[in-house]
């Protein structure tokens, strides 16, 4: 094909720069993408009727074909998607999965690079409604712009769109309309920790639930044997079980039955009770479990509370000990009743944990990682604009607490270096500091976000730095998330 390239290099004079990876061809047709000093379009070389599938503007001719300029909007990404069915997102049916979360946009083609699709399922499009609402985007443009990342990489394995962190019914509906094949449901608003509660409110909410002697019946004096380990329901476990579990299973199966009626094809689910307080013990593990079962949930991941704590953008902080002991339960219980995979969320950065992941779990997980790729971006604004750095920097800190709100983090402050003391080469190395990691990781949506006089305040300026290094921006993206995927044994 690099005659092809040489014949659209002539014809426009060197303008573009063809992606030779994106290059996909069709019975009719023949698609790439290209980019020059402001942004990237896709080319579409045929006949006539093919090209008027497309928005754009003919430029010229090659072979008697017309050769046609569009932009990357989302009528030309769906005509795209509708020529390569492989371009659409899947259901899962791998053992190993892993969501790369892409706050930015522009990651996807660089996160496909790190997959080798016979050993790893990829969650491409990814993001929690806390996402898209702090990063102002919408499910279509998370999807639409995962697809023109895996594009231009070339990947041609399947891979899936996980709309995550879900509480409300209308936005999982939002997202299946739009596509997604991946729906993890957060009924953690539903999750009662009896500890935060008045004693004698509990016992009301108990005796008093329509649910409760049915349950009773079906769970009091029921013994399961976990790694030799005897384990009963009896009245005060199971009423303690019950109280802080029945909302939430209640909430997962409404928002299933939602699914169901506006999905038209299957889907993967994802039921997620890791943003609690209270670490999910074996005995709850299988209340859960089989509740959902029993209703007629059909998931294919849990995510659990695991105890130590998960902050994001830093490694695992806790009893390590306790943790590989305490996921060797869970995978035992996990194989007793089949069906469903363990999920791990907060992955990013996680190091420690992940060859005791890939150990104990024989490799049939899912992980989830977000803002590290963000921080990768970010680290590349460090390095080759030094001066947006330090005032995305300064800036951060001025949102930090208002930010932090929603987050369970240990950051000091205090410990982060004055950026105006150091020098621009110091810069990048603050990206390796759990403090200043979780600073830029927690304030991403005030970052992005920030306007003055109607205008972008640093978004536009991070992505143009971004665009100027795109090559050193997927270097970093691929050595950073490679580790993640390398410590899981692939």
């Amino acid at each position: 094909m690099s005659n092809l390239f040489a014949e659209f290099q002539h014809l426009t004079r060197g303008k573009f720069v063809p992606y030779a990876t994106s290059l996909r061809k069709s019975t009719d047709a023949t698609f790439f993408l290209v980019r020059d000093e402001l942004d990237k379009y896709l080319i579409v070389i045929g006949k006539k009727g093919i090209c008027e599938l497309f928005e754009g503007q003919k430029i010229g001719e090659i072979d008697r074909q017309d050769v046609v300029l569009c932009a990357k909007n989302d009528r030309n990404c769906q005509s795209l998607m509708s020529l390569f069915p492989s371009l659409k997102p899947q259901i899962c049916n791998a053992k190993l999965s892993f969501g790369f979360g892409d706050r930015l946009g522009v990651a996807t083609a660089a996160h496909a690079q790190c997959v080798q699709k016979e050993k790893l399922f990829p969650i491409f499009a990814q993001q929690s409604v806390r996402e898209i609402s702090r990063t102002e985007r919408n499910w279509l443009d998370v999807l639409h712009s995962a697809v023109w990342g895996v594009f231009e990489s070339g990947y041609d394995g399947p891979f899936g769109a996980d709309a995550d962190h879900v509480k409300k019914i209308e936005d999982l509906e939002s997202a299946a309309r739009a596509g997604y094949t991946m729906f993890t449901i957060d009924p953690s608003d539903h999750v009662k920790d009896p500890a935060k509660f008045d004693k004698r409110e509990l016992v009301r909410f108990y005796e008093e639930h329509p649910m409760r002697r049915t349950l009773e019946m079906k769970y009091i004096g029921k013994s399961f044997t976990v790694l030799g380990e005897k384990l009963t329901f009896d009245e005060e476990n199971f009423a303690e079980v019950f109280v802080t579990y029945i909302d939430a299973i209640e909430h997962v199966e409404k928002c299933y039955r939602a699914l169901r009626a506006v999905c038209k094809t299957s889907f993967d689910l994802e039921v997620s009770i890791d943003e609690t307080s209270v670490p999910t013990t074996s005995l709850a593990h299988i209340f859960f479990v089989q509740e959902l079962v029993r209703r007629g949930v059909e998931f294919r991941t849990l995510a659990l509370r695991f105890p130590g704590e998960w902050q994001k953008g830093i490694d695992y902080v806790g009893d390590i000990d306790l943790f590989s002991e305490n996921l060797d339960k869970h995978v035992a219980i996990v194989k007793m009743f089949t069906g469903y995979r363990l999920s791990l969320h907060s992955g990013s950065d996680k190091f420690s944990v992940y060859p005791i992941l890939a150990e104990k779990t024989d490799r049939t997980i899912h992980v989830k990682t977000a803002g590290t790729s963000y921080l990768e971006a970010i680290r590349v604004v460090a390095k080759f604009a030094p001066d947006l750095y330090r005032q995305i920097h300064k800036y951060a800190l001025s949102r930090f607490d208002q930010d932090k709100a929603s987050y369970h983090v240990t950051t000091e402050l205090s410990k982060i270096p004055d950026v105006d003391k150091l020098e621009d080469s110091e810069l990048p190395s603050l990206l390796d500091q759990p403090d200043s990691r979780q600073l830029i990781h927690i304030t991403y949506g005030s970052v992005l976000t920030a306007k003055k006089e109607g205008r972008s305040l640093f978004k536009d300026r991070i992505m143009r730095v971004l665009f100027e290094h795109e090559a050193e921006h997927y270097d970093f993206l691929k050595k950073h998330l490679g580790k993640h995927i390398q410590l899981l044994g692939v």
